[in-house]
């Protein structure tokens, strides 16, 4: 029996990276997984890898920084499954590079409402199924976790509207899980460090960065999808029932060194 047997997910930029390994994994342990992005093609691509594994995915193409998708998402959740169980708030982005003050408004305003504005709207439009009983059976008990970054921790380089927008979650996180606490259901944060994705790719071709990357990480090397997406299923289960207002780092050590 899998650690999500009978358990509806629904993962938040599941096309690709992160999003895809964590839709993966919960497939993989029983979960009926369903898949949200804005490109229809990626999230086909992970439905059938997980189809060939045996696994059940559902696919929805939205834009989780538009407020009428996001509703017609949970309008789509709420006919066909009834309820929801599992939240995966991923969707994100670093957006155009630059130092504060040669952003633009309308780059520093994308990147909050891809990071931070969709983990509000997500949240607040499926907290209804969340709270629903509905069938549910007694094992299943529902969670949120929101991928936050180690740039919320610490800024980066170049990227100052993106470690805003991460910081961001990691509050708004602390604020939901106090929100929801007297529904049973726990908010938790995951922060990634240096993750090999396709968001990633053209800055590890980089062998400075790479370089730089292995320097200040004690582990001395990227994290994997796969390695996120195992911390993001831990606290969303059952293991983490005691767990929630936190956040798990898992940065291969760089805010240690």
């Amino acid at each position: 029996m899998g650690k999500f047997n009978d358990y509806i997910v629904l993962v938040t930029g599941g096309g690709s990276g992160i999003g895809a390994s964590t839709a993966k994994k919960f497939a993989r342990e029983g979960g009926e997984v369903i898949l949200t992005g804005r490109t229809k093609e990626k999230l086909k691509k992970v439905q059938s890898e997980i189809q060939e594994e045996g696994g059940k995915a559902d696919i929805f193409q939205a834009d989780v920084t538009v407020e009428r998708d996001v509703h017609e998402l949970a309008g789509f959740i709420e006919d066909k499954y009834v309820h929801l169980d599992i939240l995966i708030n991923n969707a994100g982005g670093s957006g155009m590079k630059g130092s504060l003050f040669s952003l633009s408004l309308d780059e520093w305003e994308s990147v909050q409402r891809l990071n931070l504005n969709s983990v509000f709207l997500v949240a607040k439009e499926v907290l209804p199924l969340l709270k629903k009983d509905t069938d549910r059976p007694p094992h299943v008990r529902p969670s949120i976790v929101n991928v936050s970054s180690l740039s919320g921790h610490k800024p980066g380089n170049n990227i100052p509207h993106y470690s805003a927008a991460k910081a961001g979650v990691l509050n708004l996180t602390k604020t939901m899980a106090g929100e929801c606490a007297p529904f049973g259901i726990r908010v938790n944060s995951v922060s990634p460090g240096f993750i090999d994705t396709p968001l990633t790719e053209k800055s590890l071709e980089n062998e400075k960065f790479q370089k730089a990357v292995r320097r200040h990480t004690l582990l001395e090397r990227t994290g994997r999808a796969e390695e996120i997406a195992n911390v993001i299923a831990f606290a969303a289960s059952e293991e983490a029932s005691y767990m929630t207002g936190s956040d798990l780092l898992a940065d291969g050590g760089w805010l240690a060194k």
